[in-house]
C-alpha cells in the first residue's frame, strides 16, 4: 500500500507528485493554525498514489521498504563491529589468560561499613586535637594578666601582613622612623598546606575594622576584606541554631543615607547566618509585610539569602513609624509551628532611625514573663532622636542595643549579637563542649574543599573573688579536614567507572560525591549542594536521602536516570544503593554500584616473576608500553593515576607515560611506594590489549570498511588506539573512568554511537583529510565462574564522509555501492529512496540524545554532532511530540557566572550623603549630626580639592571582581517509550509533511525518513538542548513593588522556544513551600537561669549645639596639616 505524496500550495521541483484530497479527514486546516498538528497514520489508512497516465511518479516509501532499509543498516553496523570491534576475540583472550587474574567481589555492606569506620577514626583524631587546642586557649586566657603600661614596641609578635607592609616605603614605620616590632620567621614549603609554613609559631589575622596598637591609621593600598567571624565554620560554632526575624523601619523619616545603611546592615546580618538557621525579613511603617515572596521563616541557605538581599534593595521609605505592626508580625512569624524551623534561639532584629513608642503591650502579650524571644535593636544613621526606648526594648527582652552611625560600624555591630547568644553556651560549661562538623566549603587559603570541626572557646576569667562567672565566648576553635584526605579512605578503582562513594550531612548536602565540584568562585559562599541536586531527583532517592539523614542503615536497588559525563545524554540505568551512618558525626555514607560492578578483576602476576627482584620494566608485557612498539601494536594512552608516590604527574599523556617508564626502571613489582593493584592491573591490560591487536586488528584493512581507527579501553587504565597515526586525532580522555564513551557503553547494551561534539555557536566541522570520525563503542561482558562483569570497552571510529555515502546506498533500492542507480521510467510508479531522491527525501540517523549522526544531505555533513533541532526544528519537534524522545530538565547549582559590571565601582567619586528636599525643609535636620557631617565633607573637599576625585582602591579578596555562583538550567533528551515503527504526518496549514521513524536494534540510533520541507509555516517551534542561565529578578511582593521594567513571563513547562527564566533556577518562592527533609543539630543552648542580662548596650545621642559644632569644625580644619592625597578612602571605626 502506497503513501500519498506531499501536497503543498507551491509547485514542487523534481518529479511532480499527484495532488490528492486530504485522506478521509474533511477540509484541511486553514493557515491560521497556531502550531503544527501531528497525525498518526496507521498503514491501513494510507491511500495509494494516483499517477497520471504516461508520466513517471515517485511516492513516499512504504513502511515495509523503510523497515528493510533499517535492517540493512543494522546488519552493516553489526558486521563491522563483529569483524573489527573484537568483542568475541577479547572474551577469548581473557579466558586464555585466566591464570593472570582473579575475580574479586565488592560486598557493598562490608565495604561501606569499613569506609565509614575509617572516616570515623580520622575525624576522631581531629576531634582529640581540637579539644586539646581549645583547652590550651582557655587556660592561656585564664592565666593572662592585663598590663596597663605595656607599649607596642615592647612586644615581639609575627604580623601576618608584615611582608607587604615592610616593602612599602610609605609605611607608618618608615614614616615615623620607629623600629619594627615584628618577628622575622623562617618558612618551609609544606605540601599539605600548599604553602610555606613555620611549625613553631602561629599567626593571628586581624579583621579590617581592628587596627594594631594605637598608631595613626593610614589608608592601606589593599583592603583585606577577610574576616574569620564571617566564615561558615565560625558562624556555626559560635552559637546554637537561630530562628531570626529581621524587621526594618521604612517610614518616611528613613531616607537617603539612613535607608542605604539599613539595606547594607540587613545584608551583613544575613551573612551571619548558616544553613542551620531560619530567617525572614519584613519592612514596616503603619503596616508590616515581607520584603520578598517568603511568607514564613525559611532556611538561611545561599539561594534564599540571595532572594532576601535582592528584595531588600527595593525597599522604599514612606508613611509613619509603627513599631507595633513590626513586632506583632515578627512574633507571629516565630510562633508559627506549622513550618520547618530551627526551634532553638529565637530573636527579633529591628533596624530603625528612632522613635518614642516602647510597645510594652506587645511584649506583655507575646514574650513576657518567660522572655523566650530576644530583641536586638539597631539605631541606624546620624540623628538627634532619643534612643532610650530602643535601649529599653533590648534590655527588657534579653537582647542588646547597637548604634550604626556610619558604614564603618555595620560589619562589627551586625555580628556582635553572637556574644549575647553565646552566654547560655558559656554558662552550660562542659555540656556545651560538643564538636560540630560543618558542611563543605572552600578554604580561604587555597586548600580546596574542606569540612571543619568546631568547638566554642569560653572566657574562664573572673573579675574577683566571689564574682559571677564570665559569660563571654572568646571565640571558636576549628580544625580543618580536607576532602582529599577523606577521599583517600574510599576505594578508588575497584568500584568501576560508574560506581562511587558519597556522603551527606543532616541538611542533605553532600560531603562527598563525584559531581561535587571545587568552587572557583567567591569562597565566602559555602558549598551547599543537595544530594537530590547532585543527581537526577526521583522518589527512590528522596527515600534514601531521608533514611540517611535519620542515621539509618539501608540497601535498595533502583532504576533511575543518570547524566553522561559530558552532560549531553541521559541514560536509564539500574543502581544498587547501600548506606550507613558515620558514628560520632553528623554524616552518613553511601555506596552506589551498578550490577555489573559487583565483581572486578585483580591482576595476579605469577609468583616466579614477583620473586625475581628486577625492575618492573623487565616484566612480560611491559615492552608494549614503550613508544617503540606503537607503530606495530598501536598507540597506548595510560590513565593518569597515582601508581607510585614518586611518579610525577603531567597533563600531557606522552610526558606522563615517559615519567612512568623512567620510574618503572627503578622500582620492583612489590615496591612499597607503589599501588600494586593499579600497577599490576595496568601491566595485565597492556598485554591483553596487545593480544587483541594480534588476533583482530593487525591483519585487517581498515580502509575497506571506511574506518579511521579501532580502539580498546580497560578498567586497568589502558586505552590502545590502532593504527598509531590515529592517535594524532584521538581527543578522548586518557582516563577511561572519565571518558563519556566508556561510561555510557557500560550502561547501555549494544553499540553506542558518539558523534563529534558541536555547539550551535561554533563553526561547522572541517571535513578535510578524513579526520572527522564517529565513535562506535560497546562493552565487553565476561562470564567467569558464574560471575558477570564488564572490564573493557572496544570500538571503531567511522570515517564520516565515507559512511555518509554508504548510508545513502544502504537506504536505497541498490543492493551494493557498485550497482547503478535505478531510474523510474515512463508510465511507472516508483518509491523514493535516500540516494536517488535526496533532493526531495531527507534521511538521517539521530542518536539517543537527539544529535545528528549521519545524513543523506551533503550540506548537513558539517552539522553532524549538533542537536537535530538546530538542523531541522520542524522534524525534531514532531519526533518529540510523538514520544520518540523524552525531555529531562534539571539545574546545575554549581555553575559560575561572570559578575555584572558595576556602574560606578572601583573609580567612583567620593560617596557622600545627598539630602532630600524634605531634609532641607525640616528645621530639625539642620541641627542634626547628618547636616554637619555633610558640611564637614564639603569644607574638606573645597580645601583639598578631593570631592570629585576618584578613589582607586583594590579590595583584596573582594568578591565583586570574581565570578559568582549561579544556577544553569540544563535540558537533555533521551529515547521515549515508543519502540514501534510507524509513519506520521506533520500538518502545517496548507502544506503537510510525511515522515517515518524507527529505532535501530542493538544501537542508540533512530532512523528517520522524511519529506524535505517546502513550507515555512512549520518552522515556529524549536526544541533546545543547551545550558541556559536563569536570571534572578528582585522578588518584590506585588502589593508594594516599585515600578520596575516589565518582567519577563514565567517559563512555560512545555516551552519550545527560549524564554528568559524569571528565577535563579526553579522558582525559589515555590520551593520553600515544600522544603526538603532535614534535621538540625541535636543540641540547643538558648536559655540559662543564671544568665546576667544587665549588659544590654548603651547609647549616646544628643542634639548637637550649633555653636559647638561650628567651632569644632573650624578647629578641625585649621589643625589639619597639609598631606598628600590618600590612595584609598574608606569609612572605618577604630577599635583599641
Amino acid at each position: 500500500m502506497a503513501v500519498p505524496a506531499r501536497t503543498c500550495g507551491a509547485s514542487r521541483p523534481g518529479p511532480a507528485p499527484t495532488a490528492l484530497p486530504w485522506p478521509g479527514r474533511g477540509p484541511r486546516p486553514g493557515p491560521g493554525a497556531r502550531r503544527p498538528l501531528l497525525l498518526l497514520l496507521p498503514p491501513l489508512l494510507l491511500l495509494p498514489l494516483l499517477a497520471a497516465p504516461g508520466a513517471s511518479a515517485y511516492s513516499f516509501p512504504q513502511q515495509h521498504t523503510m523497515q528493510h532499509w533499517a535492517r540493512r543498516l543494522e546488519q552493516e553496523i553489526d558486521g563491522v563491529m563483529r569483524i573489527f570491534g573484537g568483542v568475541q576475540q577479547l572474551r577469548e583472550i581473557y579466558k586464555d589468560n585466566r591464570n593472570l587474574f582473579e575475580v574479586q567481589e565488592n560486598e557493598p555492606q562490608k565495604l561501606v561499613e569499613k569506609v565509614a569506620g575509617d572516616i570515623e577514626s580520622l575525624l576522631d583524631r581531629k576531634v582529640q586535637a581540637l579539644k586539646r587546642l581549645a583547652d590550651a586557649a582557655e587556660n592561656f586566657q585564664k592565666a593572662h594578666r592585663w598590663q596597663d603600661n605595656i607599649k607596642e614596641e615592647d612586644i615581639l609578635y609575627y604580623d601576618a601582613k608584615a611582608d607587604a607592609e615592610l616593602d612599602d616605603p610609605e609605611s607608618e614605620d618608615v614614616e615615623r622612623g620607629s623600629k619594627v616590632s615584628t618577628l622575622r620567621l623562617d618558612f618551609v614549603e609544606d605540601s599539605n598546606f600548599k604553602n610555606k609554613v613555620n611549625y613553631s609559631y602561629t599567626a593571628v589575622q586581624i579583621p579590617t575594622d581592628i587596627y594594631k596598637g594605637s598608631t595613626p591609621w593610614r589608608a592601606p593600598k589593599k583592603i583585606d576584606l577577610y574576616d574569620v567571624r564571617r566564615r561558615p565554620w565560625y558562624i556555626q560554632g559560635a552559637s546554637s541554631p537561630k530562628d531570626m526575624v529581621i524587621i526594618v523601619d521604612v517610614s518616611g523619616s528613613v531616607s537617603g543615607l539612613t535607608l542605604k545603611l539599613m539595606k547594607t546592615s540587613v545584608c551583613e546580618m544575613l551573612d551571619t547566618l548558616s544553613d542551620d538557621d531560619y530567617v525572614n525579613v519584613a519592612s514596616f511603617n503603619e503596616k508590616a509585610q515581607p520584603v520578598s515572596c517568603f511568607t514564613h521563616l525559611v532556611q538561611a541557605n545561599v539561594r534564599n539569602k540571595k532572594v532576601f538581599k535582592e528584595a531588600v534593595q527595593g525597599m522604599v521609605a514612606k508613611g509613619t513609624t509603627g513599631y507595633k505592626a513590626g513586632f506583632e508580625y515578627a512574633f507571629d512569624q516565630l510562633q508559627n509551628s506549622n513550618i520547618t524551623r530551627a526551634n532553638c534561639n529565637k530573636m527579633i532584629m529591628m533596624f530603625t532611625d528612632g522613635g518614642e513608642d516602647r510597645v510594652q503591650d506587645v511584649f506583655e502579650k507575646y514574650n513576657w514573663p518567660n522572655r523566650t524571644v530576644r530583641v536586638f535593636t539597631f539605631s541606624v544613621g546620624q540623628h538627634n532622636y532619643d534612643v532610650t526606648p530602643l535601649q529599653w526594648m533590648a534590655c527588657a527582652n534579653k537582647g542588646y542595643y547597637f548604634e550604626i552611625p556610619s558604614i564603618g560600624a555595620i560589619r562589627i555591630n551586625t555580628q556582635e549579637y553572637l556574644d549575647v547568644l553565646g552566654r547560655p553556651m558559656v554558662l552550660a560549661g562542659k555540656e556545651a563542649k560538643q564538636v560540630q562538623w560543618t558542611n563543605v566549603y572552600e578554604d580561604a587559603l587555597g586548600l580546596g574543599l574542606v569540612v571543619t570541626g568546631t568547638l566554642p572557646v569560653f572566657n574562664l576569667t573572673q573579675d574577683g573573688p566571689g564574682e559571677k562567672k564570665n559569660q563571654l565566648i572568646l571565640g571558636v576553635m576549628g580544625i580543618d579536614v580536607a576532602l582529599n584526605d577523606i577521599k583517600r579512605l574510599t576505594p578508588n578503582y575497584t568500584l568501576g567507572a560508574n560506581g562511587y562513594v558519597f556522603a551527606i550531612d543532616l541538611n542533605g548536602y553532600v560531603l562527598l560525591h563525584p559531581n561535587l565540584k571545587s568552587q572557583t568562585t567567591n569562597f565566602r559562599e559555602p558549598v551547599t549542594l543537595d544530594f537530590l541536586d547532585a543527581e537526577l531527583e526521583d522518589e527512590n532517592k528522596e527515600e534514601i536521602r531521608r533514611s540517611m539523614i535519620d542515621g539509618n542503615k539501608g540497601h535498595k536497588q533502583i532504576r533511575t536516570l543518570v547524566k553522561s559525563l559530558d552532560e549531553r545524554y541521559v541514560d536509564e540505568v539500574v543502581r544498587n544503593y547501600t548506606w550507613v551512618p558515620i558514628r560520632s558525626t553528623n554524616y552518613s555514607l553511601g555506596l552506589v554500584l551498578p550490577p555489573y560492578s559487583t565483581f572486578y578483576l585483580q591482576a595476579n602476576l605469577s609468583d616466579q616473576i614477583l620473586q625475581v627482584k628486577l625492575p618492573i620494566s623487565k616484566l612480560k608485557d611491559f615492552e608494549f608500553l614503550l613508544p617503540s612498539s606503537f607503530e606495530s601494536e598501536g598507540h597506548v594512552f595510560i590513565a593518569p593515576r597515582e601508581y607510585c608516590k614518586d611518579l610525577n604527574a603531567s597533563d600531557n599523556n606522552t610526558e606522563f607515560l615517559k615519567n612512568f617508564i623512567e620510574l618503572m626502571e627503578k622500582v620492583t613489582p612489590d615496591s612499597k611506594q607503589c599501588n600494586n593493584f593499579l600497577l599490576h592491573n595496568l601491566i595485565l591490560d597492556t598485554g591483553i590489549t596487545q593480544q587483541l591487536v594480534e588476533r583482530a586488528w593487525r591483519d585487517q584493512d581498515l580502509n575497506t570498511y571506511s574506518l579511521l581507527a579501532v580502539f580498546a579501553a580497560t578498567d586497568g587504565g589502558i586505552t590502545r588506539v590502532f593504527p598509531n597515526k590515529a592517535a594524532e586525532d584521538w581527543t578522548e580522555n586518557p582516563e577511561p573512568f572519565n571518558a563519556s564513551f566508556y561510561r555510557r557503553s557500560l550502561d547501555n547494551h549494544g553499540y553506542v554511537f558518539k558523534p563529534p561534539h558541536q555547539d550551535a555557536l561554533l563553526r561547522p566541522l572541517e571535513l578535510e583529510n578524513d579526520t572527522v570520525g564517529i565513535l562506535v563503542s560497546t562493552a565487553v561482558e565476561l562470564s567467569l565462574g558464574g560471575h558477570t562483569l564488564r572490564p573493557a570497552v572496544v570500538g571503531v571510529k567511522l570515517d564520516l564522509e565515507a559512511w555518509a555515502e554508504k548510508f545513502k546506498v544502504l537506504a536505497s533500492n541498490r543492493t551494493h555501492q557498485d550497482q547503478p542507480q535505478k531510474q523510474c521510467g515512463p508510465n511507472s510508479h516508483c518509491e523514493m529512496d535516500c540516494e536517488v531522491n535526496n533532493e526531495d527525501l531527507l534521511c538521517v540517523l539521530i542518536d539517543d540524545g537527539g544529535f545528528l549522526v549521519l545524513s543523506n544531505q551533503n550540506h548537513q555533513w558539517d552539522q553532524v554532532g549538533r542537536f537535530f533541532s538546530e538542523v531541522d526544528a520542524n522534524l525534531m519537534l514532531a519526533l518529540y511530540n510523538n514520544s520518540f524522545y523524552t525531555r529531562k530538565e534539571s539545574y546545575d547549582y554549581q555553575a559560575a557566572c561572570a559578575p555584572q559590571p558595576p556602574g560606578n565601582l572601583g573609580a567612583a567619586p567620593r560617596g557622600v550623603f545627598v539630602p532630600t528636599i524634605a531634609d532641607f525643609l525640616n528645621l530639625a535636620w539642620w541641627t542634626s549630626a547628618a547636616a554637619w557631617s555633610l558640611f564637614q565633607q564639603l569644607l574638606y573637599g573645597l580645601i583639598y580639592h578631593s570631592w570629585f576625585q576618584a578613589d582607586p582602591a583594590e579590595a583584596e579578596g573582594s568578591p565583586e571582581a570574581r565570578e559568582s555562583s549561579c544556577v544553569m538550567k540544563q535540558t537533555q533528551y533521551y529515547f521515549g517509550s515508543v519502540n514501534a515503527s510507524y509513519n506520521a504526518i506533520i500538518d502545517c496549514g496548507n502544506c503537510s509533511r510525511l515522515f517515518h521513524a524507527q529505532r535501530l536494534t542493538n544501537t542508540n540510533l533512530l532512523f528517520v525518513v522524511a519529506e524535505k520541507p517546502l513550507c515555512s509555516q512549520c518552522e515556529a517551534g524549536r526544541l533546545l538542548q543547551k545550558e541556559t542561565h536563569c536570571i534572578l529578578p528582585p522578588p518584590f511582593p506585588a502589593a508594594r513593588a516599585p515600578p520596575p521594567a516589565p518582567r519577563a513571563p514565567p517559563c512555560p513547562a512545555a516551552s519550545l522556544t527560549p524564554h528568559p527564566c524569571p528565577a535563579d533556577g526553579p522558582e525559589q518562592c515555590e520551593l520553600v513551600q515544600r522544603p526538603r527533609y532535614r534535621r538540625g543539630p541535636h543540641i540547643c543552648f538558648d536559655y540559662n537561669a543564671t544568665e546576667d542580662t544587665s549588659d544590654c548596650g548603651r547609647g549616646a545621642s544628643f542634639p548637637p549645639s550649633l555653636g559647638v559644632l561650628v567651632s569644632l569644625q573650624l578647629l578641625l580644619l585649621l589643625g589639619l596639616p597639609p598631606r598628600p592625597q590618600p590612595q584609598v578612602h574608606a569609612h572605618a571605626s577604630r577599635r583599641v
